[in-house]
């Protein structure tokens, strides 16, 4: 597991990240948000950001949501 930090809502907040690579898939968590979600190795980079932006954005500001999103998908793609 990692953890990796972001600023949400102006405090630095932890994100964690768990890589199953006998599944291929990596979960993401951010305890602060209540929001988790599992990214198949095989997922599109464009389709991962649509599909965590849309749902960061029910739960964040846009601007919040898609520096946040920005920032998963890079670190998903660097694991």
């Amino acid at each position: 597991m990692k953890i990796r930090k972001a600023i949400i809502n102006d405090t630095t907040e932890s994100i964690y990240l768990y890589e199953n690579k006998k599944e291929e898939y990596t979960l993401v968590a951010v305890p602060v948000v209540e929001w988790s979600t599992i990214i198949p190795y095989d997922e599109e980079t464009q389709s991962i950001k649509e599909r965590v932006g849309n749902s960061l954005a029910n739960l964040l500001a846009a601007e919040t949501a898609k520096s946040l999103t920005s920032k998963i998908t890079h670190w998903v793609r660097e694991m």
